[in-house]
């Protein structure tokens, strides 16, 4: 008799979270790096080291037990801010590590609103931060890509009390888009915050970047979203994705057929 199937073993995955903030201090990054050490040791599949330091950002030998990030699998950042605390070595060192090692980048929320002068940083996540024309709002929210793992349990359309961000420097074209704000939902009346004219507000979206596995969402910058099992899980897939133990579309695709009716 042959020897009873098993599980796939599961090897311990390392993730980096790093929670700088040089501009803007959100009151949900610490429940944001909470939520994803726990995630990690609840499901078992990472361990979790969180810094609000950039020392770990780099590929050179530290001493006294650091590690560096040869030794992680994905990075986090989570709603940093302002042009964090990184030399050219070490900028090089981290786009080394999601470009060439094929390894996880996730930018949660205010992530988008950071390192406004490093050209590629923008370029691997996928734009900066351009203001958020509605504040905290009732997010009127719509899944476009229902088959992605990272949103798959979210339906057609919702509605998120967050704070969306604008993009600029972005563009449908070179990302997958996720989530996005319904254009035909929105107010767009005496709004001098919006700066989009062609009113296509993204929520999250997927991208490569090199050999690596780039995920974005303006979702998470009240401290009470982490307490809600959607963002949770949304960002639970998505970490899991970005570690390669899911597959997901990250290839482009045109705005759903309402996006058009914005007025």
């Amino acid at each position: 008799m042959p020897p009873p199937p098993h599980g796939k073993q599961i090897h311990l995955k390392h993730v980096l979270v790093i929670g700088q903030t040089k501009g803007f201090e959100h009151d949900s990054v610490s429940p944001a790096m909470a939520a994803i050490y726990t995630m990690g040791k609840d499901s078992g599949l990472w361990d979790t080291t969180m810094r609000t330091d950039t020392e770990l950002l780099t590929k050179k030998e530290l001493t006294k037990n650091a590690k560096n990030l040869n030794y992680f699998d994905a990075l986090i950042f989570a709603s940093t801010t302002g042009e964090l605390d990184m030399d050219p070595s070490q900028k090089q060192d981290m786009m080394s590590f999601i470009k060439e090692d094929g390894k996880g980048f996730v930018g949660i929320h205010a992530a988008l609103d950071t390192n406004y002068t490093w050209a590629e940083y923008g370029e691997m996540i996928g734009g900066w931060f351009d203001q958020h024309p509605w504040m905290t709002f009732n997010a009127p929210i719509i899944n476009e890509d229902p088959n992605f793992p990272a949103v798959r349990h979210l339906p057609k359309e919702f509605v998120k009390y967050d704070e969306i961000y604008q993009p600029k420097d972005w563009s449908r074209d070179k990302v997958d888009v996720l989530l996005s704000l319904d254009p035909t939902k929105l107010d767009y009346t005496n709004n001098p915050r919006i700066h989009r004219n062609d009113h296509d507000f993204p929520v999250a979206w997927s991208k490569p970047y090199g050999k690596g596995r780039v995920f974005y969402s303006t979702l998470g910058h009240t401290e009470e979203s982490w307490e809600d099992p959607d963002i949770r899980k949304m960002y639970f897939e998505a970490i899991k994705w970005t570690l390669g133990m899911t597959e997901g579309n990250t290839s482009s695709h045109p705005r759903p057929a309402t996006s058009t009716q914005s007025h």
